[in-house]
């Protein structure tokens, strides 16, 4: 009995809805594409991407791990006032990547399209004129 009300627990739960981690990867790609930044810049710029949050520490793991693949490179910045600051640039095999994800994404798109287009039909919203007026009959 205890793993009926377990699965019924689970089905009355909805799913959390987030930002899947392995897609900054293509963004902070997208984000270097056209200027060169502070990770801090590249931070703020990944709200536009629906990330509200971002975990600080894996952020810059996620850029070191994306320079030792010669993704991206990274000079230290000490022009301005207050500590040195790596600026980040996309390399060349950055730009491959980017868009080998472009590509990638472009499908799994077509496949949400079609799963959308496919769901509207089967659940279309009932309209609120034809409720009131089944109501008023």
């Amino acid at each position: 009995m205890a793993s009926k009300s377990n699965s019924n627990d689970h089905k009355n739960k909805e799913p959390g809805v987030s930002t899947p981690k392995n897609l900054m990867i293509p963004m902070l790609l997208l984000l270097l594409k056209d200027w060169n930044a502070h990770g801090y810049e590249l931070l703020q710029k990944l709200t536009v991407f629906g990330y509200d949050s971002v975990d600080k520490g894996n952020f810059y793991r996620i850029l070191r791990q994306l320079e030792k693949d010669d993704l991206v490179n990274s000079e230290w910045d000490t022009t301005s006032s207050g500590p040195a600051k790596r600026i980040y640039s996309i390399t060349k095999a950055g730009e491959n990547y980017l868009d080998i994800w472009a590509g990638t994404l472009g499908q799994y798109q077509k496949m949400l399209d079609q799963f959308f287009n496919m769901y509207s039909n089967f659940f279309s919203p009932p309209s609120f004129t034809s409720k009131r007026e089944d109501s008023e009959d």
